[in-house]
């Protein structure tokens, strides 16, 4: 295999085309360089140079020699350069888990965040259901969750970058859609559809939590692992779900969202392992805590 150091002394021969002006650019003596280039043709194994004649020229294998040399270099200080990005954390990929909740909410900030503070980060994202992501962090499938605060286990970290109410997601033809805003009681009567518990534990139990402190038990007909069935199911004029207010930007049609008076609030927050060592990871946290929390 050879060595690096003689092609870098045959390129600036051969641009320069002159052993004495060559060894004074790369600082050495002319016979020094001349032994390098010599070994260099011997490990080639034909001739590069053309040693006869009053300037010197290279030989047609010089000619293609030279042209490769200079790729090889390129690529070497192109892999150095990635080497160090990533190891500073500013090239490589992150991947990200999020549920539909976060979609409309935080998700497309944080596409912009990296696409101009890191654009040479490649993001991945992937869409689970809240259950799913705790799992797919303590395993590496994802670097990163966005999920309601207290769906975390032991071993991750949490960051809360979001609070935001819960509002009503009901059929345009309910009866209450007309409704400017509406008390949590004003639904005692209707049924639900939610996420199941444990599709989304954190959320479903902050919304049976609220009923219950309202004097009743959520008449829950249907549960569902998908967020994006639920709000399908919404269409139908005898259902409703409560859901984060970031969630109207989905705007779906025949469905209205209503706020809710003395609504819960809930947290989303961002979830990654203790073990993790992706340097576009800590590059992204940074960017979060100057977002969301900064001294």
């Amino acid at each position: 295999m050879l060595d690096i150091k003689p092609l870098r002394y045959f390129i600036a021969l051969a641009e320069v085309k002159n052993f004495h002006r060559a060894a004074e650019r790369l600082h050495l003596s002319q016979p020094s360089l001349s032994r390098h280039i010599a070994a260099l043709e011997k490990a080639v194994g034909t001739l590069l140079v053309e040693r006869n004649t009053r300037q010197l020229m290279l030989t047609p294998a010089g000619e293609s020699f030279y042209r490769d040399a200079r790729k090889i270099l390129e690529s070497l200080q192109q892999a150095q350069s990635l080497a160090r990005e990533t190891a500073l954390g500013k090239s490589g990929s992150l991947r990200v888990g999020f549920t539909m909740y976060s979609a409309h909410s935080v998700i497309p900030e944080y596409v912009r965040l990296i696409r101009h503070h890191y654009p040479n980060i490649a993001l991945e994202l992937e869409e689970a259901v809240t259950e799913d992501l705790p799992d797919k962090v303590l395993a590496g499938e994802v670097d990163l969750a966005v999920l309601v605060e207290g769906s975390s286990r032991v071993g991750m970290q949490t960051l809360t970058v979001l609070t935001e109410p819960l509002c009503v997601a009901m059929s345009r033809t309910h009866p209450k859609a007309k409704s400017r805003k509406l008390q949590i009681e004003d639904l005692r009567n209707d049924p639900f559809v939610m996420t199941a518990a444990s599709a989304g534990s954190r959320l479903t139990a902050v919304i049976m939590d609220y009923c219950r402190a309202h004097g009743f038990e959520p008449m829950v007909s249907l549960q569902v692992r998908l967020q994006h069935t639920m709000l399908s199911l919404v269409n139908d004029a005898s259902y409703v779900a409560l859901v984060p207010a970031s969630v109207q930007q989905l705007k779906m049609d025949g469905i209205v969202f209503k706020p809710l008076a003395d609504a819960p609030q809930v947290n989303l927050a961002v979830a990654w392992s203790s073990d993790n060592r992706n340097p576009c990871l800590d590059s992204f946290l940074k960017l979060l805590i100057q977002r969301h929390h900064p001294e």
